[in-house]
């Protein structure tokens, strides 16, 4: 049996060292066992949260997909997505919001923090405090429990939220009377899980006390690593590895004999320059080989886009059905379609005897066609021979057929939204099909065909 690992980073900046010892290379070595099925996601619901630069967070969303690429994911054994190409995850936090306690929430670090920072300068508990920070650890839950991950590999200042979609899950399972939900577990590398930054908090993006890990190239690297704050002791004056940054941030990179090595060099009274110099050195042996290979991913995004469309439609096939039974638990269950008997033709013999025959039913059907050099397109009729979806031309006739038989599947998860004038129908984040005009009752005939198909498969 594999064990689903679940882990994601927040878009809001370019990442970093503790990205990289914290989350990224614990999470790619889990992903390479073959007893793991692993899910990796760009948290950018989450980096709204954080920050209102739309410029950053576009950025960073490229960066850090173009970094666990670069690390070392491989998107072919792994689900890789944007957790903003899962409609379900919004979904399912609103469900999981109507069970969760007002009282686990008022507990959550983040939001605490913020309050306790509000008493001490005089303010309302609740100043500044945005409705998105306080549901933050729903929005979480969502993310870990939309795929009944097992174990989510996690710094361990976020241990409480892991905890907190347990409880969540709990409560979800208990009042609907069976185990919808698996409950995750932390997964934490002891000695790294948090890294220190320049100034010697936890190293964050939040803080821009970062040491990045390829923008800048070795140059940007270095200079972060000279700049990481040291207390005043001359050269040969001992230091304290226990409280120096650079130990914790050597010990991430370097085994054991290498660690004991650069501990006993601090005790002796290494110069800090000398010692920074040595974590530099350090740091680059594994960082320069991965830099390379993140310089040629991001001057590529088209190439980026694709895997995390394909990711995208790998986790909504878990998502969706998923999200389907939850629904139909909590009463939002759909109402069965009624199909109308078929008309009967009521015939009458020279002999006075009576036939009755079944007219045969219409459903809605696909027509392909060739549209000229554009290529191969196909239209959805409905039953009762309307137009409603026209496609996107596609070159191979191949593909046109994949595509409605994807159609077929859709029922309710699919995705409509208006365009000008018209609907599209999306797959995987591309419009695919296009209906004749939009408007309420264009789009009620429309859905009401696409289950009907459903139905049909």
């Amino acid at each position: 049996m594999q064990t689903r690992v679940l882990t994601g980073i927040t878009t809001t900046g370019t990442p970093h060292l503790g990205n990289y010892v914290g989350a990224i290379r614990p999470a790619i070595a889990a992903s390479r066992r073959a007893d793991v099925d692993a899910f990796f996601f760009l948290a950018d619901y989450h980096a709204l949260i954080k920050s209102d630069d739309a410029a950053r967070i576009e950025r960073s969303r490229l960066e850090i997909a173009a970094t666990w690429l670069a690390a070392g994911l491989d998107p072919a054994r792994v689900t890789f997505y944007r957790q903003s190409d899962i409609p379900e995850i919004p979904e399912l936090t609103w469900f999981l919001t109507c069970v969760t306690a007002k009282g686990l929430l008022n507990r959550a670090h983040a939001y605490k923090a913020a309050v306790d920072r509000n008493t001490e300068a005089g303010e309302d508990a609740d100043a500044g405090v945005t409705a998105g920070l306080y549901m933050y650890p729903v929005l979480m839950a969502a993310d870990i429990l939309a795929f009944d991950a097992h174990q989510v590999p996690v710094g361990r200042d976020q241990i409480q939220h892991i905890e907190m979609a347990r409880d969540i899950a709990q409560r979800f399972n208990h009042i609907h009377g069976r185990d919808f939900f698996v409950l995750p577990e932390v997964v934490i590398e002891e000695q790294v899980a948090t890294l220190p930054g320049l100034d010697g908090r936890k190293m964050s993006k939040s803080y821009d006390n970062t040491i990045p890990l390829f923008a800048g190239g070795a140059k940007g690297l270095r200079e972060a690593v000279m700049r990481i704050v040291t207390d005043s002791r001359a050269p040969g004056e001992p230091k304290d590895p226990d409280s120096s940054s650079l130990y914790t941030i050597f010990r991430a990179f370097a085994d054991a004999a290498e660690s004991a090595a650069f501990r006993q060099a601090l005790l002796d009274g290494i110069g800090w320059g000398e010692a920074k110099q040595r974590l530099l050195e350090r740091i680059e042996t594994d960082v320069a080989p991965m830099r390379e290979r993140y310089e040629t991913l991001i001057a590529k995004p088209a190439g980026i886009e694709e895997i995390l469309r394909t990711g995208a439609a790998k986790a909504r096939a878990i998502a969706g059905p998923k999200i389907r039974e939850i629904r139909d638990a909590i009463g939002l269950r759909k109402a069965p379609l009624v199909v109308t008997p078929p008309p009967v033709q009521v015939t009458t013999s020279a002999e006075g005897s009576v036939a009755i025959k079944a007219k045969p039913h219409k459903l809605p059907r696909f027509a392909s066609f060739r549209d000229g050099d554009a290529g191969f397109r196909f239209r959805l009729f409905a039953a009762d021979g309307e137009e409603l979806l026209l496609s996107m031309p596609f070159a191979d006739p191949k593909a046109a057929g994949v595509l409605q038989q994807r159609i077929r599947q859709l029922g309710r998860a699919a995705v409509l939204r208006e365009d000008g004038d018209t609907l599209v129908l999306e797959l995987d984040g591309e419009a695919v099909a296009r209906t004749p005009q939009a408007g309420d009752e264009v789009l009620a005939h429309l859905r009401e065909a696409l289950e009907q198909l459903a139905t049909q498969d």
